[in-house]
């Protein structure tokens, strides 16, 4: 198990690095004053931004199986990681590169299920970066951290599929390049049915009569640009032909779409952990309490190191999972993925706290974006399944080991071994 990057992946980080200093960060504040209502949405220096990317080949990193013929590099997760933690030091940025969620988990299912003609009319724009997409899943009815659950139907009507039902917490659903929904819905709704092949996927256009884009929810009170959105489905007919992938396989087509956009997260997670780090020890050493730096009063300095080093624990964890992947698949390194998934959010809200405590008052202000990132980690805890959902998945898998190997676990109970008669 190698960590060191690979040249193209050192390479490329420099690049990205240059990129998002000499590019991106100078006009962070403008983003924001235009995207959080002093302007319009999206930001017109995006694209420009993107054009720019693009042109030096910064474009569609996260994929490894990038089609052929389509603008990108197409990095393996392992390269992927170092990169996607610097685009996620602003929030803003990764789509810039176009390795934006949920775009890139849409792009990964549509490209293992979408036929040449969904491929043509959605796919092949995503990687283009031309339009944007949401993955219509959590419904507000049921707790949809359990799939099982989801109430909304997707009926089989002669020449058409009619969806009705409510979705929630649909991010992207609120920019208005977003053209596409992938559904996921109840597909067969006999009584017999097997639990895990119930549900379908379908694409539906965004405009499509009966959609209804009802708010944007806030997100502890952060209403976020793009949208976390509640959507309505009223009677919504789309083709036959919008059926993304096999009936009834729409489970496991989730399940293949959020692997590798947990990881991601939590490769972005690491970057926003290492800009509150760099906060917080630039106030600690030029803020002063009580006659001396911050830094110098002791319980500052722990924090300060405490998140250096969960911080660089949690890059390794990050880089062993992204590594297996690679290795040995999405299937095998689920149970990675999901440890790591609740490591790194749980390490935001904990570096951020100590950061916002450092800053004192001003840190809960919008002059750092130390709340904003720390709501972003509450929120983690959440997106892509629940800590519990996680932690449930890691105890069985530990629990199955340790069933296999009990007799020779228990061997540690007995101080003396009887050999030959002797103690």
């Amino acid at each position: 198990m190698d960590f060191a990057y690979s040249p193209k992946a050192e390479e490329l980080r420099i690049q990205v690095r240059r990129f998002l200093d000499e590019r991106i960060l100078p006009l962070n504040p403008r983003w924001h004053h235009e995207a959080e209502g002093q302007g319009p949405y999206p930001p017109s220096f995006v694209e420009d931004l993107k054009d720019a990317a693009r042109a030096e080949g910064l474009w569609n990193l996260f994929l490894p199986d990038l089609p052929a013929g389509m603008p990108g590099q197409g990095l393996s997760n392992l390269d992927y990681a170092p990169l996607a933690e610097i685009m996620g030091r602003i929030p803003w940025a990764p789509e810039v590169f176009n390795c934006n969620a949920p775009d890139t988990g849409n792009m990964e299912l549509l490209n293992l299920f979408a036929t040449e003609e969904q491929r043509e009319r959605w796919l092949n724009p995503l990687f283009r970066g031309e339009i944007r997409s949401c993955f219509a899943m959590t419904e507000p009815g049921v707790a949809s951290s359990d799939a099982t659950n989801i109430r909304t139907t997707i009926t089989d009507d002669g020449d058409a599929w009619v969806i009705d039902g409510r979705k929630w917490f649909i991010t992207g659903a609120a920019d208005p390049r977003c053209a596409l929904a992938i559904v996921l819905g109840v597909s067969d709704t006999s009584p017999d049915a097997e639990p895990h092949r119930r549900h379908s996927t379908v694409l539906v256009p965004m405009d499509a009569p009966g959609l209804t884009v009802v708010r944007n929810i806030p997100v502890m009170q952060h209403t976020a640009p793009e949208g976390h959105c509640e959507l309505v489905f009223d009677k919504v007919r789309v083709p036959k032909a919008n059926l993304l992938g096999e009936a009834g396989h729409g489970f496991g087509n989730a399940q293949a779409r959020l692997g590798p956009g947990r990881i991601h997260h939590c490769m972005r997670t690491i970057g926003q952990c290492e800009v509150a780090l760099e906060l917080m020890a630039d106030r600690a050493l030029s803020r002063h309490a009580f006659g001396k730096a911050l830094a110098e009063h002791g319980q500052v300095g722990e924090w300060i190191a405490l998140s250096r080093m969960e911080i660089d624990q949690a890059r390794l964890f990050v880089l062993r999972a992204a590594w297996k992947i690679d290795t040995e698949g999405k299937r095998a390194a689920r149970v990675d993925v999901s440890a790591i998934k609740v490591i790194a959010a749980r390490l935001q809200t904990t570096v951020l706290d100590r950061a916002i405590q450092v800053f004192g008052a001003a840190g809960l202000t919008p002059d750092t974006p130390l709340a904003y990132l720390w709501t972003w980690g509450r929120a983690l805890r959440f997106i892509d399944g629940p800590d519990e959902v996680h932690i449930r998945g890691v105890a069985r898998q530990e629990l199955k080991q340790a069933a296999a190997r009990s007799n020779e676990t228990r061997a540690y109970l007995t101080p003396f071994q009887d050999v030959g008669g002797k103690a």
